[in-house]
This record gives structure tokens, C-alpha cells and sequence, in this order.
């Protein structure tokens, strides 16, 4: 099972534009090269560069695209009234929210508000999750097919779904056990 530290580690790797307020030649990094900086130049980098710099105060960092807003209330919608779940536009958009708002709620415009609606996205989807798994516990199936999830979102079902898979193993075999050994009686 992946830690939720090492989630957000995978999310640092994707890019978040940056206003720097600094100047210095580009940064040659093993992931690639980054920058030139300059002063209220937009520029393309890591998640995790983005966040040291910030914290730093050298450079304000831009929200992305999806972090508005009157986007998230559409997605919180469109997933309320889905049965299924829906593609989310951030594959790590709990831990991005969660590191950008740590760092620089104040360069995100209704920062309370996003949070807020990230949460309630979050919920649902988590109660969407638990009632799939669920169902499928009930349905006797050997497998199930669910599209859509985050990395974090299968992380937080699997332990219990791991232990009821398990428990749901442990009494079908006991049960087979008690059959055959029941009609060997018979015979």
C-alpha cells in the first residue's frame, strides 16, 4: 500500500506555472531543465519546486486551470448526479489542493471556497466508493471494475476492502469444507 506521503511525493511531479520574483539563468535538474527566471515572467515547473520557492517567497505560484471556482462547482455536480464516477481533471487533485493551499492560499483566489468544494467532491466520491464496495461485497463477484479513480481514492478502500476479500475467502472455504465433509458423511 502507497503512504499518503508518498502520493503527494508522485504529485510533485507534475508542473505548476510560477510568477517568479527573481531573476537567475535556467536550472538544470535531473528531471529536466526549468527556468530562466525572471521577474514576473510565468514559468512552467515542478510541484515540488514550485512549493520550495514559494515558501521561500521567491515567486507566487498560479493556480491551475482547474482550481476555479465555478469549474469545481460544475464537477461537483456532475459527480453528484452520476452514478458512476467521473474523470476528475487532476489525477492528484486532493494532494495539488492540499500542498498549494498550504503554501499559497493567498495566491488562490476563494482559496475557502475551493477548499471547501474540494472537500464536498472528495465526499462523494468517497461515499460513492463505499457503497460500490459495497455492493460488490454483497454480489458474490470475483471481480469488479471501477474507472475513474484516483490513487488516493483506491488507497483509502483498500485496507478494508483487502480484509473483507480476505474474510469473504476464509468463510466460502469453510463453508465448501463443512459441505464436502458433510456429504462424504452421507455417502
Amino acid at each position: 500500500m502507497i503512504s499518503p506521503e508518498e502520493m503527494e511525493f508522485l504529485a510533485e511531479f507534475g508542473v505548476l506555472t510560477i510568477i517568479p520574483n527573481f531573476q537567475q539563468e535556467q536550472l538544470y535538474l535531473i528531471g529536466g531543465d526549468v527556468g530562466p527566471f525572471r521577474p514576473a515572467l510565468p514559468v512552467e515547473v515542478p510541484v515540488w519546486l514550485a512549493v520550495n520557492l514559494r515558501q521561500r517567497s521567491k515567486c507566487r505560484i498560479v493556480p491551475p486551470d482547474w482550481m476555479e471556482v465555478d469549474r469545481l462547482q460544475e464537477k461537483k455536480e456532475e459527480e453528484k448526479n452520476s452514478a458512476h464516477f467521473t474523470p476528475m481533471p487532476c489525477e492528484h487533485y486532493m494532494e495539488l489542493t492540499q500542498l498549494i493551499m498550504d503554501v499559497a492560499a493567498g495566491d488562490v483566489p476563494r482559496a475557502d471556497q475551493i477548499r471547501t468544494i474540494i472537500k464536498d467532491i472528495w465526499d462523494i466520491r468517497v461515499a460513492k466508493l463505499r457503497s460500490s464496495v459495497d455492493a460488490f461485497l454483497k454480489s458474490n463477484s470475483s471481480y469488479a471494475k471501477l474507472d475513474h479513480l484516483t490513487l488516493l481514492e483506491l488507497n483509502t478502500v483498500r485496507p478494508f476492502l483487502n480484509h473483507s476479500l480476505d474474510q469473504l475467502y476464509r468463510l466460502k472455504k469453510d463453508t465448501y469444507r463443512s459441505l464436502t465433509m458433510d456429504a462424504s458423511r452421507t455417502s
